[in-house]
């Protein structure tokens, strides 16, 4: 069984920080909102943990409505979690 989650970007308005995720567990259907990256970085950890972990594949997709400007500030922040994770591992 590939555990897969679904994150989809969605708009609240249209300031830069008017976005939130909503994340997806593929396999059973839940779905958790994150209104910033430290509560997606949580859900996925929790939702994750329901597998041992393993998560092989989060697919990403946004609404239509998402602004240059919001989808910037989510790819800088994923980015950066993403070394801090890489940094984190390389330290064990």
């Amino acid at each position: 069984m590939s555990v897969i989650f679904e994150a989809r970007i969605k708009n609240r308005g249209d300031q830069p920080h008017d976005w939130f995720i909503e994340l997806t567990d593929t396999v059973d259907g839940r779905i958790e909102v994150c209104n910033n990256l430290e509560e997606f970085s949580e859900n996925i950890e929790k939702l994750g943990a329901d597998y041992g972990g393993q998560v092989d594949e989060v697919k990403w997709s946004q609404d239509e409505s998402i602004t240059a400007e919001q989808y910037s500030e989510i790819n800088a922040g994923m980015r950066k979690y993403e070394e801090e994770l890489n940094n984190d591992s390389n330290d064990r």
